[in-house]
């Protein structure tokens, strides 16, 4: 088979691998009908992430057709269509216990990070009665495919952490793909002002179709005068960082009420500065994490119910053996206007 692979910084290949195997009783191997681009594969191949070993297969979001389990594998049958949750989950140690999946003493995030993941075109999935969600007919696969991370990234640790309630000011700073999967999560706890913040028109403008109130662009607005105007001088309830840089995450800190929330969800490469000297006094909740997928099960029921359509973050479409030319198109995505790419086995 062929697979996309790391081979340390700055470096990936499309190339010839071994096709995975049944190693325990509880895996699956799946064969890859669609899967995308991660902006944590980007901070792989910077050098952001040193736990990922060169000659790794890249890749932790899928949809596929289940072609042969373990024996100890009851839920999951062959020939079932199937989304990949990049969270694998053991269902036994203290964490998931907590349903603190991302903890798994056996998983947690491994695809594509411990273990090969899935941008190939076949991937073996442990603990796959507890990893793999079997897909209803007729559900949108380009829809389902934004719930092996991305979606449930968005909910868990931005609205969820960040304790969106009804009535909220929420600002989200960064309209990339998990900004703006967060402002269609968010709207599940009606906010009554929801504003979107980034560099970029056209993904503001997007913002603004998914359901943004107000948009700001710091390039040339003030982002603490806008904030301050609109909130009558108070900021935000909740702030949630979609980006992962010191920048965003200090825009947080400018902007937040008293008693507000902030929640980090972007992946950060390198140290922020972090304020205490002036959010001490403020009441301040900061939360971060990695996303856990308990929602998932929830959201696949919304997204059957036609109550979200996160299929509209999908903006490029390739063939998997393209992958090396989608990379580049997600790399620039600010120039390509990209959002989320899928990919679809030939």
């Amino acid at each position: 088979m062929k697979a996309l692979v790391y081979h340390g910084a700055g470096k990936k290949h499309w190339e010839v691998k071994a096709p995975p195997q049944l190693i325990e009783s509880t895996d699956a191997i799946v064969r890859i009908i669609k899967t995308t681009i991660c902006g944590t594969d980007l901070h792989i191949l910077k050098g952001d992430v040193p736990t990922v070993d060169a000659g790794r297969t890249l890749g932790h979001e899928g949809i596929g057709i289940v072609e042969s389990v373990g024996e100890s594998v009851h839920n999951i049958k062959v020939g079932d269509k199937v989304i990949i949750s990049c969270i694998t989950v053991c269902g036994r140690c203290r964490y998931c216990k907590r349903q603190l999946y991302s903890h798994c003493e056996e998983g947690g995030w491994i695809l594509g990070h411990k273990i090969d993941g899935t941008q190939s075109e076949k991937v073996r999935i442990p603990h796959a009665d507890n990893s793999l969600h079997r897909l209803p007919e007729g559900i949108d696969e380009e829809a389902a495919l934004m719930l092996s991370d991305i979606l449930p990234t968005g909910l868990e640790i931005g609205v969820i952490n960040g304790k969106v309630q009804p009535g909220n000011t929420l600002a989200l700073i960064g309209a990339g793909p998990v900004g703006l999967s967060a402002l269609l999560a968010s709207q599940f706890y009606s906010p009554a002002h929801i504003i979107m913040i980034d560099t970029d028109d056209n993904r503001l403008h997007v913002a603004q179709q998914f359901g943004a109130d107000t948009v700001i662009n710091p390039t040339h607005q003030n982002v603490v005068e806008v904030i301050q105007k609109l909130t009558d001088g108070l900021g935000v309830d909740v702030a949630i960082e979609c980006v992962g840089i010191p920048a965003t995450f200090k825009i947080c800190q400018d902007i937040i009420t008293a008693g507000g929330h902030i929640a980090n969800v972007g992946v950060h490469g390198k140290s922020v500065e972090l304020h205490l000297e002036d959010l001490w006094i403020k009441n301040i909740t900061i939360t971060t994490g990695l996303v856990n997928t308990s929602s998932t099960p929830m959201l696949l029921k919304s997204l059957q119910s036609g109550k979200i359509s996160p299929e509209k973050l999908v903006t490029h479409r390739y063939s998997l053996s393209e992958i090396e030319t989608a990379y580049e198109v997600f790399g620039n995505a600010a120039k390509e206007q990209a959002l989320k790419i899928v990919l679809n086995a030939e």
